[in-house]
């Protein structure tokens, strides 16, 4: 009964947030980010240690059905607000001083990944046990490409924020190439999700109709925006009647770019940046900012904790496998992005730094991981160790920061001084 499911839903959330709380507040005390510490709660929740050691509580709390479609629905909510409020503030200006550096890192970060996932799915789709019997080699490849080159967005802007680097040349760079590459990716799982459902024209619909909305939206769609920005400087506030139309104009971009299959957390974060900066997105950063972050945000991270079992891991070929696909994963996204920083002359403990935070995969994954489960293209193993692998990396991201980079940096300077490669590299040093 709806009502019954309610009441369940409001024990869920409780019990959801305590955790998340918890084990986030753990998290920072050895140094890992509050959302890393969440995404580990999500797991923890899930049947991989609840489910194993109190399983009829587990099953209790997370029923399947009515009680988990809930969580999932708003699971989504929190995940296309806080994509918004990363658009929000992303600074599109910044980066095109390093632009060519921006090119060559995300190059590097979806092509070698491609590569190497292409050459990896091979053996795992002839074992069986890994893809679903319909799943076609080319398939099984862009899959395992796309999931590997994926990085954790909205994790690692958390991650950029809580280390000061939010506006940096450094932290812009590291938002733009994770970007670029997670929306060639998204652009990869459209026709892998069409070939599997037997129909190419999916395909072509999503990565048209998502560019032509990204154009669209910040050409023309930026005139009639500013009107907002306008309106809240001349009141000094973000009025009801402005966040209402903010919120009824990011559910219509969610649900436009979900329904041509490209997801709704691109409509998000398109129209996020496409929103006026300055005043206007930081009055409105700080009125739904402490809400998506603290209480809709961990949402998704139970709901893919509870797809997750790491019992299924009960081999030393499963964990063998497991190791080898963390390596592959490592030496596709982290060392590729280091090294064409280092081509591109940024200095060492910079490219190392920006291969951390490109490594780290989190949320990112964890959604395409989902789809993938849920089209029936991977099988609840692979699901499984993909999920350790997007764990494994996110930890690795800011220890490996703070060794070579944050422990030895000084404050950056202004936007407005960072405004050359050759400043931006002489503060970095």
């Amino acid at each position: 009964m709806p009502a019954a499911t309610a009441v369940h839903f409001f024990l869920e959330l409780a019990v959801i947030l305590g955790a998340c709380r918890l084990v986030g507040f753990l998290a920072k005390r050895v140094g890992q980010p509050q959302v890393v510490g969440e995404m580990i709660a999500g797991v923890l929740l899930g049947p991989s240690l609840l489910g194993r050691f109190a399983p009829d509580i587990q099953h209790q709390l997370f029923p399947p059905g009515q009680a988990n479609t809930v969580l999932y629905t708003a699971a989504q909510i929190g995940l296309v607000l806080y994509m918004f409020l990363i658009g929000l503030n992303f600074d599109v200006n910044l980066i095109k001083h390093r632009a060519g550096t921006a090119v060559a890192v995300s190059t590097a970060g979806i092509v070698t990944p491609l590569a190497l996932g292409a050459l990896l799915a091979v053996p795992l789709l002839s074992a069986g046990t890994y893809f679903d019997k319909s799943v076609t080699l080319v398939m099984a490849m862009m899959f395992l490409g796309a999931s590997i080159a994926t990085t954790a967005f909205p994790m690692l802007a958390r991650i950029i924020f809580e280390q000061r680097l939010s506006g940096t040349p450094l932290g812009t760079l590291a938002l733009a190439c994770g970007a670029a590459d997670d929306a060639l990716s998204w652009c990869i799982l459209a026709i892998v999700l069409a070939i599997h459902r037997g129909n190419p024209a999916l395909a072509a619909t999503a990565i048209v109709g998502g560019l032509v909305y990204s154009v669209l939206l910040l050409t023309l769609g930026r005139k009639p925006l500013n009107v907002l920005g306008t309106i809240s400087e001349r009141r000094n506030a973000i009025t009801p009647a402005v966040l209402s139309t903010v919120l009824i104009l990011l559910m219509t971009c969610a649900w436009f770019t979900d329904t041509i299959g490209i997801y709704a957390i691109f409509g998000s974060f398109i129209l996020g940046v496409a929103m006026p900066s300055g005043f206007f997105a930081e009055q409105l950063t700080a009125k739904l900012e402490p809400l998506v972050t603290t209480f809709l945000l961990p949402l998704f991270f139970v709901y893919s904790g509870l797809n997750t079992q790491i019992g299924l891991l009960n081999s030393p070929t499963l964990w063998a496998v497991t190791a080898g696909i963390l390596v592959v994963s490592i030496a596709g996204k982290g060392v590729a992005c280091t090294l064409a920083a280092r081509l591109k002359k940024v200095p060492f403990r910079e490219s190392v730094a920006l291969g951390s935070l490109m490594n780290a995969r989190g949320l990112i994954e964890l959604i395409l991981l989902n789809i993938g489960l849920q089209a029936g293209i991977i099988t609840p193993t692979l699901f499984t160790i993909l999920v350790l692998v997007a764990i494994v990396t996110t930890l690795m991201a800011t220890p490996i920061f703070e060794f070579v980079y944050g422990r030895h940096r000084v404050e950056d300077p202004p936007a407005d001084l960072a405004s050359s490669p050759e400043s931006a590299a002489a503060v970095a040093g």
